[in-house]
C-alpha cells in the first residue's frame, strides 16, 4: 500500500492524467521509449529564445526566486516557450546530471507529442496547472520525475510559455504547485504592466491590503476609456471572460464614469476609491497613469525633470479629451473612412490590397486631414488588429525626449531615468503597428537610428547592449515635403524609401465632396460618447459647405462637438450653437471673398460705414474691415425684424451677447 500524499491533480481533476495517456497512446507513442537526447544547437536555441524575449525577460527574476525558495530539493526551475520547448533552466547541481539523462535540459521539447504525458507538455494542452507525479508520466523513462507547471499567457489572454518545477519523485510536496501558480501569475502581471505601461490602469480587490500585492486584479484601458484587457485576478473578480469585458465601456465595469477615474488620477493618484463590479460586489481600487509621471529626458536639474513631468501630464490629459475616431468605442475602418468622395475611394481601395502584407505606408495630407484614422483604420483591418497600436508624434517631442520614448532606455541610461528604464514605443508595439506621425520632424540622429530597426527589426534600448528582435508594420505620415527635405539635407533619402512601400495623399476637406456624409459620421461616432444632437440644419449645413476648413477634418470634429454640446437636448445643431470664433472666421471669410469680387475703384474705405444707422437700405458699400461689415450686416437683419435681437442672432449665426454689443456701442462691434 502506498502512503505517498495526493496530489493536486488526484485531488481536483482525476480525469487529466487519463484524457492525457489516452492522447499519447493516439500519438502513437510507446510506454518504453527512451528519452531523445538531441536539443538543438546553441544557435538554434538563441533564436528561439530571442524570439520569447519578452517572455525569457520578465520570467527570468522570477525563476531566480522560485528556485530560492526551492534550493536543496533535489528540483530544478524550467522555462518553455508555448510548444513546450525548454528555453532555461535553474536547478540544483546535484540534480541536474540526473535531470539530462531524461533530456530535462535547455532546447528539448516536453510537448507530450514528443514526451507523452508530462507536467509541462499536458498543462500546454489542458491550459491548467497540473502535477504529473512519479508512474502518472507516460514514459517510464520520465517516473523518476514529480512535476508541477502552470501555463503563461500575455495581456491578451494567449499562452505563450509555460513554468515548471521538476524533481526527484522523494522530493514532491503539495505545495510546490501553488507556488508555481503564483511564480507564473507575477510573470503575467510583469508582462502585464510592460504591455501597458502608458496606459490607464486600475488595479483593484475586494480587500484594501491585497493591493500592489501578486493577487490585485488589473485592468488596462487606452485613454479614451477604451478596455484593453485585464490580468487573470481581475478576470476571476470580474467573472466574466476577456472577450465578454471587451465590448464593454469603463461605467458598466466599475459603476462610474471614466472621466471621474482620471480626474482621481490627476488630483490624487495615490487614493483609494470604491468602486462597484457588475456583480455588485465593492471593491477598493487605486488608478495609475504612468504618462503623468513621465520624466525619462536627459535633465541638469530636479526642476527640469519636473517640468518635464509637467509638460507630459498636460499631453496626457489632451489625450484623455475626446477625440475622433479614438474617443470612440467604434474603431475607425476602411469601410467607416469610405463617406463617398471619389478621392478618399480610390485612395482606401489601394490601401485595402496590401492589407496583411509588409509594406510599408506613407500618408501624405496637410494637417488635420485624418492621417491617424487612416493608419488606425489600416491597423484595424489587418491579421494584426488584436496586437497593440501604437502611435507617437514626432513634432510632439523636443528632440532630447524623441529617442528616449521611441528606443526605450536602460536603468540609469541617463540623469532622470525611470528607474527599472522603459521599452519605448518599438517594443510596445511588437506584433502591431506602429504609427510614426509627423515622420518629418524627427532629428536626423533618430532617422539614421529608425532606419537601422526597419533594416534589421531589431532595436536596442539607450544605455544597452543587447539587441530586442521586433516584428511590427510602420505607417509613417506628414504633412512636409520630403523629397524637397531631401535636397535641403533635413531627410535622409535612404530612410525616405524605406517608409514610402506604398505612398497616399489625402486631400484636404475643402477639396472632398461628401461633407454632408462626414458631419452625420462624426456625429453618430461622438454620440457614443455623449448625447449630442445626430443631425445639423440646413443653415448650418450652407455655412459649413461654403467654408474654407484650414483645419480640415480635426477642425470639423471640433465645431461639432461644441456646438452639440450647446444644442443640449434638441433635435439638430443651429448657427445659434456654433462656436462664436468659429462664425467670426466664416464672417471674416465671407468679407474677404467679397472684396475681392469687387471691381477695383468701388471698395469703401475705412470711413464709408462708421455709424451705420438701423435703418440702412439694404444695398451698402462693402466695408474694408471685417468689424464694419459686420457691423453692416446686423444692422441691415435688424431693420428687416423690426429689432429683434434674438431673430436677428439666430438668422446670422451670432451670440445674442455680440448684437446686444454692436447695439451698446452705438452700431459698432469694436
Amino acid at each position: 500500500m502506498s502512503h505517498r500524499p495526493a496530489t493536486p491533480s488526484r485531488i481536483g481533476r482525476p480525469d487529466v492524467i487519463a484524457q492525457a495517456h489516452a492522447r499519447s497512446l493516439e500519438l502513437g507513442l510507446r510506454a518504453s521509449e527512451m528519452p531523445d537526447f538531441h536539443p538543438l544547437r546553441r544557435p538554434a536555441l538563441r533564436e528561439l529564445v530571442d524570439r520569447n524575449q519578452s517572455l525569457f525577460t520578465h520570467a527570468l527574476p522570477v525563476m531566480e526566486t522560485l528556485h530560492a525558495q526551492i534550493v536543496d530539493t533535489q528540483s530544478m526551475v524550467l522555462l518553455t516557450d508555448s510548444q513546450g520547448v525548454v528555453l532555461h533552466s535553474l536547478g540544483d547541481s546535484d540534480f541536474v546530471a540526473k535531470a539530462k539523462r531524461v533530456a530535462l535540459c535547455p532546447g528539448v521539447s516536453w510537448a507530450e507529442a514528443d514526451r507523452g504525458t508530462n507536467a509541462i507538455g499536458t498543462a500546454l494542452v489542458d491550459g491548467q496547472p497540473t502535477v504529473v507525479h512519479a508512474d502518472e508520466h507516460f514514459l517510464h523513462a520520465n517516473r523518476i520525475l514529480t512535476c508541477s507547471c502552470a501555463p503563461i499567457a500575455d495581456p491578451f489572454g494567449h499562452t505563450i510559455g509555460a513554468l515548471d518545477v521538476s524533481g526527484d519523485t522523494r522530493g514532491f510536496h503539495k505545495h510546490t504547485l501553488a507556488l508555481v501558480r503564483m511564480s507564473a501569475q507575477m510573470i503575467e502581471n510583469h508582462l502585464f504592466s510592460n504591455q501597458f505601461a502608458e496606459a490607464v490602469r486600475v488595479h483593484f480587490h475586494a480587500r484594501a491590503e491585497f493591493i500592489g500585492t501578486l493577487f490585485e486584479g488589473l485592468a488596462a484601458f487606452a485613454a479614451d476609456g477604451t478596455f484593453l484587457s485585464a490580468n487573470r485576478s481581475a478576470l476571476f473578480q470580474f467573472g466574466q471572460p476577456l472577450a465578454a469585458l471587451q465590448a464593454q465601456p469603463f461605467e458598466a465595469l466599475f459603476g462610474v464614469a471614466f472621466a471621474q477615474v482620471l480626474q482621481r488620477i490627476a488630483h490624487a493618484p495615490r487614493e483609494n476609491v470604491v468602486l462597484t463590479l457588475p456583480s455588485g460586489v465593492r471593491v477598493v481600487a487605486r488608478g495609475e497613469y504612468s504618462a503623468q509621471r513621465y520624466v525619462g529626458a536627459a535633465a541638469d536639474s530636479g526642476d527640469k525633470v519636473n517640468e518635464l513631468a509637467s509638460d507630459a501630464a498636460r499631453r496626457a490629459a489632451r489625450a484623455a479629451r475626446p477625440a475622433l475616431p479614438a474617443a470612440t468605442s467604434t474603431p475607425a475602418t476602411l469601410q467607416t473612412l469610405d463617406t463617398g468622395d471619389p478621392q478618399v475611394s480610390g485612395i482606401l481601395r489601394r490601401v485595402a490590397k496590401v492589407r496583411g502584407r509588409d509594406i510599408p505606408i506613407l500618408i501624405l495630407g496637410k494637417t488635420g486631414t485624418g492621417k491617424e484614422w487612416l493608419a488606425r483604420a489600416i491597423h484595424h483591418d489587418s491579421p494584426r488588429r488584436a496586437a497593440p497600436f501604437v502611435a507617437l508624434n514626432c513634432a510632439s517631442l523636443p528632440d532630447t525626449l524623441i529617442e528616449a520614448e521611441l528606443f526605450g532606455y536602460e536603468d540609469g541610461a541617463f540623469t532622470g531615468a525611470k528607474k527599472r528604464g522603459s521599452v519605448g514605443k518599438i517594443v510596445q508595439a511588437d506584433g502591431g503597428t506602429l504609427f510614426l506621425d509627423e515622420i518629418g520632424d524627427m532629428p536626423l540622429a533618430q532617422q539614421v537610428r529608425l532606419m537601422r530597426v526597419l533594416q534589421e527589426r531589431t532595436v536596442v534600448p539607450l544605455g544597452g547592449t543587447r539587441a530586442i528582435p521586433v516584428d511590427l508594420r510602420v505607417v509613417c505620415a506628414t504633412h512636409r515635403n520630403l523629397r524637397a527635405m531631401i535636397e535641403e539635407g533635413t531627410f535622409r533619402e535612404d530612410l525616405y524609401y524605406r517608409i514610402n512601400g506604398l505612398v497616399v495623399t489625402l486631400p484636404a476637406l475643402c477639396e472632398r465632396t461628401d461633407l454632408p456624409a462626414l458631419v452625420t459620421r462624426m456625429l453618430e461616432l461622438q454620440n457614443e460618447g455623449e448625447n449630442v444632437p445626430r443631425r445639423v440644419s440646413q443653415q448650418v449645413l450652407e455655412r459649413f459647405m461654403s467654408y474654407r476648413w484650414p483645419g480640415n477634418l480635426r477642425q470639423l470634429a471640433n465645431v461639432l462637438r461644441t456646438a452639440g454640446i450647446m444644442a443640449e437636448n434638441a433635435d439638430q445643431i443651429e448657427l445659434a450653437d456654433l462656436p462664436e470664433d468659429f462664425l467670426h472666421d466664416c464672417a471674416e471669410a465671407a468679407a474677404k471673398h467679397s472684396a475681392a469680387r469687387q471691381p477695383l475703384g468701388t471698395r469703401a474705405n475705412d470711413d464709408d460705414t462708421r455709424g451705420v444707422p438701423l435703418d440702412a437700405p439694404a444695398q451698402m458699400p462693402a466695408p474694408s474691415r471685417m468689424e464694419d461689415w459686420q457691423a453692416t450686416l446686423i444692422a441691415q437683419t435688424l431693420a428687416r425684424l423690426d429689432g429683434n435681437v434674438s431673430a436677428a442672432a439666430r438668422e446670422l449665426g451670432l451670440a445674442r451677447n455680440t448684437v446686444y454689443r454692436y447695439l451698446r456701442r452705438g452700431g459698432s462691434t469694436r
